[in-house]
């Protein structure tokens, strides 16, 4: 027969606050214990997260602008005399678009955020991984200011072009209402669209490239091919337009692994269209879309 089991005498004893040095020699242990990941086995896990963080983002708005375009193609009108909204009014009501739009802005930056944390995850600051930072304001400015000169009145030409030989929709940069909020809200789209677009398609996606061994002359078609699918719902020369932006902007960070100029000359580009379309008359836009 057992005795019975008695407290032990005095106080419980209270866990003594681990010491940092042993934490850190323990950790270093740890991973030096713990066997490496095979190569294949990363390439596989990298590749399976590219298209993941491509499924949730842009690699999805790709597919459904290819499908998109056959759409326009098949559906009977011209493509010429189709017409495409890039910032459409979500309520009739005010005070709901607005909410729908900073709603639709917030989330479009959770893949972002997304990417960002990715490729931070071997402890290395993702920002300054691919140069989005605050370091050098001015000069990136600059940059962004030299790089939205080159590429977007050569753009507008591209487009009118298009547009002349039927392979553009008309594209209507803003179907927002004149209220109060009308323009920061497409201010602060085309900060998104900038952030979006130019640290997955350019930032994230060419990082991830380099780590799997991709060639440079890959990695920017790849980049470039991507950034103009998902613009395909605008017809070819939006396509073709943006395409070449991403061959100069994927050329640019390959030199540079900057990504802030980039979003510079980008949100530069996208404010002039959004905000200078939410200020032309209705008049002439009614004319200009009937001409």
């Amino acid at each position: 027969m057992t005795a019975p089991l008695t407290p032990p005498a005095g106080p419980p004893p209270v866990p003594r606050e681990v010491d940092r040095a042993e934490d850190a020699d323990a950790l270093g242990t740890a991973l030096v214990t713990t066997p490496p990941i095979g190569v294949k086995a990363y390439r596989r896990r990298i590749t399976t997260e590219i298209w993941i963080v491509l499924g949730l983002s842009l690699g999805r708005s790709g597919i459904y602008a290819v499908v998109n375009i056959i759409d326009r193609l098949t559906a009977g009108p011209p493509l010429g005399d189709q017409t495409t909204t890039l910032n459409p009014s979500q309520s009739p009501r005010p005070w709901l678009d607005l909410t729908y739009q900073l709603l639709q802005i917030g989330f479009a930056l959770i893949p972002v955020a997304l990417a960002l944390y990715l490729l931070s995850a071997n402890g290395r600051s993702a920002v300054r991984r691919i140069g989005l930072t605050f370091t050098r304001p001015w000069r990136d400015l600059g940059v962004g200011v030299a790089l939205a000169a080159c590429i977007g009145i050569p753009g507008l030409a591209l487009y009118a072009g298009a547009r002349a030989l039927g392979l553009a929709v008309d594209v209507q940069a803003s179907g927002l209402s004149s209220n109060w909020w009308t323009i920061p809200v497409l201010l602060f789209a085309a900060i998104q669209n900038a952030l979006l677009e130019e640290v997955i398609v350019v930032g994230y996606l060419m990082e991830r490239l380099g780590e799997l061994r991709w060639k440079v002359p890959m990695v920017i078609a790849a980049s470039a091919l991507l950034r103009g699918s998902y613009h395909l719902y605008q017809g070819f020369g939006g396509f073709v337009g943006n395409a070449i932006m991403g061959v100069l902007f994927a050329f640019y960070y390959s030199r540079r692994r900057r990504v802030m100029p980039l979003v510079a000359a980008h949100t530069i580009m996208d404010m002039v269209v959004f905000v200078g379309y939410s200020l032309i008359p209705a008049a002439w836009l009614t004319a200009l879309h009937f001409s």
